[in-house]
């Protein structure tokens, strides 16, 4: 038996980078700045260079992040925002918040993300955003859905909380980074996602100069200059300890994304030939940096696995359980949804593994073992 199986090892990851992160906080503590200040800025450039993005404007948390990003964009009461109904609540909690009308859609059976041909049918002449969610690693099959949008001179709001590091590839050969492609991307640093701090963090990108320039100003109360409140923000900042941590682990980023997908492989090689289970599908316009390992339970035992994998002490996770069309607090919206066949099964299917930086072969032929012997 193996032991000290985490569903995210952040206690071994911190350790093979203890003493820069230490050397960054001791700095930021002589300092005294610990709310943005050269610390931030320096992370927010930093970011932007990996991303190949002109502006980072980093916030509190990657809920604020997409909140933010809709406030920038001057939408109006009623109006309507696309968004997959199989995602965290996140994506959908802050059209509803901002009194939008969250358009909830059915996914890809294979890669749980929405298309643009799941989009188009919804669009109406409310229709003002589309909030396209990069699930588990990998990206949404954007270009489409980019040209979809232009002909409809509709805004796209890129969720990249589990996907950031991820590559898309479009038709001409060109590459860009997950959360870059759309008018504005947002992302979480959430301590479990594959660029996490050690407590809250968010960013939010953009290549527009004017909208990075309302973005900045919504997360700081509305004020590009102290105490001249130009519209109404919110008080949303990454603080100068997050940031140094952060510019650690961005060094690593790319590592961690190659250790995360060796390991989804030696998944892949422990459940070939298992009927019951399908493996994550990897899309060819697209890397995966597997934010989680999700299998698709195929003979209607998911629970009973659930059961079993927690009577045998393997961590994992179900991610998500109920649709979000279905969830009490969406409920004044649920006469606009379908049904939605897709995603029904999937929160009935999906099941989530250990997948981390610091996991080796053994850990995961041990994990596979238990699945392959419930079956």
């Amino acid at each position: 038996m193996v032991k000290n199986l985490h569903m995210v090892d952040l206690h071994g990851q911190y350790a093979k980078i203890q003493d820069e992160i230490l050397s960054e906080i001791h700095n930021t503590l002589d300092t005294a700045q610990f709310i943005n200040g050269p610390k931030v800025e320096r992370f927010a450039d930093a970011l932007a260079n990996y991303l190949s993005c002109d502006y980072v404007i980093p916030c509190a948390n990657g809920t604020d992040a997409l909140q933010i990003a809709l406030m920038a964009l001057d939408l109006q009461p009623g109006d309507e925002v696309i968004v997959p109904s199989f995602t965290y609540v996140a994506t959908a909690e802050v059209i509803a918040l901002l009194q939008l009308t969250p358009i909830m859609i059915d996914v890809d059976p294979d890669t749980f993300n929405v298309t643009a041909e799941l989009i188009e049918p919804h669009i109406t002449s409310k229709t003002k955003a589309i909030v396209p969610v990069h699930l588990f690693g990998q990206n949404v099959d954007l270009e489409p859905i980019l040209e979809l949008a232009r002909r409809h001179n509709i805004w796209v709001v890129e969720d990249a909380a589990q996907s950031i590091g991820a590559d898309y590839t479009f038709r001409d050969g060109r590459k860009m980074k997950s959360g870059t492609m759309g008018h504005i991307g947002c992302t979480s640093f959430f301590p479990s996602k594959n660029l996490g701090c050690y407590g809250d963090g968010g960013a939010i990108f953009t290549r527009d100069a004017e909208l990075a320039k309302k973005i900045k100003m919504i997360a700081n109360h509305g004020q590009s200059q102290r105490y001249y409140h130009e519209v109404i923000g919110v008080n949303s900042r990454l603080d100068a300890l997050q940031a140094g941590i952060l510019l650690v682990k961005l060094a690593h980023l790319d590592e961690y994304g190659h250790a995360r997908y060796q390991a989804a492989q030696w998944y892949h090689h422990q459940f070939e030939g298992n009927p019951h289970l399908s493996t994550p599908f990897e899309a060819p316009y697209t890397s995966h940096v597997y934010h989680q390992y999700t299998l698709k339970v195929n003979n209607g035992q998911r629970d009973a696995l659930d059961r079993y994998l927690t009577e045998q002490h393997i961590p994992h996770s179900i991610y998500y359980p109920v649709p979000l069309y279905q969830q009490n607090a969406f409920a004044p919206f649920r006469g606009l949804v379908d049904f939605l066949p897709v995603t029904d099964q999937l929160c009935k299917s999906v099941i989530s593994l250990p997948i981390h930086t610091e996991m080796d072969e053994s850990m995961v032929q041990y994990i596979s073992s238990v699945v392959n012997n419930f079956f």
